[in-house]
């Protein structure tokens, strides 16, 4: 058979609270994905996968690079990713793919491609990829942060204009021009969505269904040993989560499983395409996320700590014999990384491993067969401080325990089988297997690596690649368009410096609204 296809479906700051196939797990809100749900009935599901670094674009450099963030210089969102570092894409590129970003993915400075040999649509501007909405905000006199609650609900965006209509529009339409022009060209294709990331706003069909009924309460408050960790305290302060009221939290809640609902939707209608055009019959579907969402958990939201709800993500990659029914479709609970999908999808399409990677090839554990995983294996972390001196984190899953330990604050341990709401802060008196346990979390978490080498790499290296590759195109919104003749023009004019036709159709045309296209 002829090389596989690869079709990489990727969302930004998707919890795994927020998944249906998960309902067998401790807590999964009540959230609808029949998209995913079928993906990861006939495919495999890494349930302990992680991200290398909770925060979006880290987390997509050490995607690329399949390399930890402090080993591909992922320190924050504003910073630039080093050419010098073999990509996914450059890989697949070299061994004969044509490959295609479409979408978003946080590239920083001038270097907005990394391997992809197409990007039809996507942020070439950098860091503002997510579309304000609503176009009128309730919150503006708020600063950035507290608008992302206070403006949760219905989009105000006319549906074919929303970010992920037009990634799914924009695939669909190269993945058949491909098929015109080069039908014997494997392809490797990377489809990158918005949603559920804030603004949390959908539309009003997805909204309905939570609110006002039909949200629920956090799983777990501010409680437990950890609730005044000085880490835990520092993203209170940093992302202003005590301002946000219960009415407030709610709403936004309801407005985040429904940007689940609407992505999934948008999911299912770009593969139902795909499908009947004949495009999956030989394609490898991974579908994954940045990172997770902590949605009020612990008192808390957004992402950029060590909690389980902003570092675990879904991982499932899904092949054409189990798409056939060949292949069994399964569940593996081995601790994975986002890291590792760059090299299990080599070794799913027969191409040469990446050179001195972190991500370890699953391949053989996405067949079915059992893979070498260390015992005990760094899964995420955050190198840069954000929340205070002493702030930054790194993660080791050993067996059913996690071990963080810092910089400059007291480290944790908890056995997140028994305890998945990380009440339990056992490294104070760990004993036996929690004993050994703290030992091998600590030896993974400081084994080759210190933290005062690292503020010189990080001061040398994000000025140097500053400097180098400023950002040099005027790309003003969240969006561009790369037209066939080289410009690059901006995708969403129409909403944000709209010409307008008339400011009062009620005046302006006799029959409105009972005529076509009347008030929505």
């Amino acid at each position: 058979m002829s090389r596989p296809n690869i079709l990489i479906l990727m969302s930004d700051e998707h919890s795994i609270r927020c998944l249906g196939y998960r309902r067998d797990h401790a807590h999964v809100e009540p959230v609808r994905t029949p998209t995913l749900d079928g993906l990861a009935a006939s495919g495999t599901v890494y349930d302990n996968a992680y991200t290398p670094m909770p925060l979006c674009t880290p987390a997509r450099m050490c995607f690329l690079t399949a390399r930890d963030a402090h080993r591909c210089g992922a320190w924050s969102n504003g910073s630039i990713l080093d050419p010098r570092y073999a990509t996914l894409p450059g890989h697949f590129a070299a061994h004969g793919y044509e490959t295609c970003l479409v979408g978003k993915m946080h590239f920083g400075g001038s270097l907005q491609f990394h391997g992809f040999r197409h990007r039809p649509f996507g942020d070439f501007g950098g860091a503002p990829s997510h579309q304000p909405d609503p176009l009128q905000k309730a919150g503006a006199g708020l600063t950035g942060l507290r608008t992302r609650t206070v403006d949760a609900g219905v989009t105000a965006i006319p549906e074919a204009l929303l970010q992920e209509q037009l990634v799914a529009r924009e695939t669909v339409a190269f993945l058949r021009e491909h098929a015109h022009r080069q039908p014997d060209t494997p392809w490797l294709l990377c489809a990158s969505f918005s949603r559920p990331h804030f603004p949390l706003t959908a539309p009003q069909r997805m909204l309905d269904r939570y609110w006002p009924e039909g949200v629920t309460h956090p799983w777990v408050g501010r409680t437990g040993d950890a609730a005044e960790h000085p880490v835990t305290l520092g993203v209170r302060r940093g992302f202003q989560t005590d301002a946000i009221g219960e009415q407030e939290a709610l709403r936004a809640r309801a407005a985040y499983f429904a940007c689940v609902d609407y992505l999934d939707e948008v999911l299912g209608d770009l593969l139902g395409t795909l499908e009947r055009t004949g495009q999956l019959e030989n394609t490898i579907i991974a579908y994954v996320s940045d990172h997770g969402e902590m949605a009020g958990e612990h008192g808390l939201w957004w992402k950029h700590t060590w909690h389980e709800a902003a570092t675990r993500i879904p991982f499932i990659v899904q092949v054409p014999e189990q798409r056939r029914g060949a292949l069994a479709a399964q569940r593996r609970l081995e601790p994975a990384s986002l890291n590792d999908l760059f090299p299990t999808l080599c070794g799913l399409a027969g191409l040469p491993q990446p050179e001195e990677v972190d991500g370890l090839d699953l391949s053989a554990a996405t067949r079915g067969a059992s893979p070498a995983v260390p015992a005990a294996r760094l899964v995420s972390q955050s190198p840069t401080p954000r929340w205070g001196e002493g702030s930054e984190f790194r993660v080791v899953r050993a067996g059913r325990f996690k071990y963080v330990a810092f910089r400059g604050a007291p480290e944790l341990l908890f056995d997140v089988e028994s305890d998945p709401r990380e009440q339990k802060d056992l490294a104070p008196r760990a004993t036996g297997e929690s004993a050994r346990a703290l030992a091998e979390g600590r030896r993974v978490a400081s084994e080759g690596f210190s933290w005062d080498a690292l503020d010189a790499e990080r001061e040398r290296a994000q000025g140097a690649l500053t400097a180098r590759y400023r950002k040099r195109s005027g790309a003003r919104g969240p969006n561009q368009f790369l037209l066939a003749d080289g410009r690059l023009v901006e995708a969403e004019t129409t909403l944000y410096q709209p010409v307008v036709a008339s400011a009062n159709p009620a005046a302006d045309f006799d029959d409105w609204p009972r005529g076509g296209g009347g008030a929505q």
